[in-house]
């Protein structure tokens, strides 16, 4: 007696069920293949660029090693590094899981520091317990308004956010600029805020950061949220198809607010965890070029939250060994902003040759196609 067509399609899904849990070691050992291809070919033609300016690679990436991994001061300076990157990566990764690509990350860094820093020195007599996580809120809360901008645009009007985070990035950098020159300057030549109270400021462990802690707790809550809740599968289900989402019931206009906003309070949260526990203040130009890294390590990381924190510990350990290579191998600085813009370009060629396949792929197809084609 032949099986009912209901049992069947079950034994297929449970086979089609196994078929997936058997690829993905190997789906996840691809994805990270790449990624650590892209540093070993940056890092070959790095030495191949420093043995041409007549230098020795080897003390080069061992001077490199002593400043940012020998020791525990070594280990801290490349957590210190590496806190602000992986926030900044989240915010571009977290985005482009909804199909949004957020250029504003430092607009809204420096948004999340200022406005830290006004509330750790302008509010006084609070206890620790409770002045560092409201200096937090109040910082997180001003880059995701701030990001929301770029999301509500996007939802009502159409703007691509592209286009608007990169002028939003103007307007936060003249406005940060102007109420630390005007409203909440120290007294005194250079121009920034008054320092913060000591209940503001984010404590060390010897050499450790909390912050870095801090950051990866941010990147565990994006991965579960995006994996393991319906929030993020609508998150997903919007990046991969917003027309089939919202024919799906899903609310598209509210996924891409909610989600700009929340990538604006990771980049946030990158900046006033800087200021409180780095900085100890808001100075304008301290915090240049932090977000816009946050491109670079969420291509690194393949957009995959927990893919962030390798990805900022790299180039954290590159930008706290740098000073090193420099004084002890006479390595230019800029030998180490070429080896880590070689790593974001091995890492990318792949991801643009596999986007322009498929478009041809796609066309061939519209243009092959006829009635009766099977």
């Amino acid at each position: 007696m032949p099986r009912s067509g209901g049992a069947t399609g079950a034994v297929d899904d449970d086979r089609a069920s196994n078929q997936r849990q058997a690829y993905a070691p190997v789906n996840l050992l691809r994805a990270a293949l790449v990624p650590v291809l892209a540093v070993v070919l940056a890092i070959t033609v790095g030495a191949i660029i420093i043995e041409l300016s007549g230098l020795n690679a080897f003390e080069a990436y061992r001077a490199l090693y002593d400043g940012a991994l020998a020791d525990r001061k070594g280990i801290g300076r490349t957590l210190e590094k590496a806190t602000p990157l992986v926030m900044g990566g989240l915010a571009v990764a977290f985005a482009f899981k909804a199909g949004l690509f957020n250029i504003g990350g430092q607009g809204q860094l420096v948004i999340g520091a200022l406005f830290a820093g006004a509330i750790g020195y302008g509010v006084t007599g609070l206890p620790w317990i409770i002045h560092i996580p409201l200096a937090l809120f109040v910082g997180a809360l001003g880059g995701a308004l701030w990001g929301m901008i770029a999301g509500v645009l996007k939802a009502t009007r159409g703007a691509h956010e592209v286009i608007t985070t990169i002028m939003l990035n103007f307007v936060a950098l003249n406005l940060t600029d102007w109420l630390t020159s005007k409203v909440w300057r120290e007294p005194g030549i250079i121009v920034r805020t008054p320092a913060i109270e000591t209940s503001a400021e984010i404590p060390r462990w010897d050499h450790l950061p909390t912050g870095f802690a801090l950051s990866v707790a941010a990147a565990i809550a994006c991965w579960y949220l995006l994996e393991r809740t319906t929030f993020g599968f609508e998150i997903r289900s919007v990046g991969l198809n917003p027309e089939a989402a919202r024919y799906a019931g899903i609310s598209v206009s509210r996924i891409i607010i909610l989600t700009m906003a929340i990538s604006g309070m990771l980049a946030a949260l990158g900046g006033a965890i800087e200021t409180q526990g780095v900085v100890g203040r808001y100075e304008p130009g301290f915090n240049a070029g932090l977000g816009f890294n946050g491109i670079t390590i969420a291509l690194l990381a393949r957009t995959h939250p927990l893919g962030v924190i390798p990805a900022a510990l790299l180039i954290g350990a590159m930008e706290a060994g740098g000073s090193m290579m420099q004084f002890k191998a006479d390595v230019d600085p800029e030998i180490t902003e070429i080896i880590e813009a070689l790593m974001l370009l091995f890492v990318a060629t792949p991801i643009l040759v596999k986007w322009v396949l498929r478009r041809r792929e796609s066309s061939d197809i519209s243009v092959g196609a006829h009635w009766g084609d099977a």
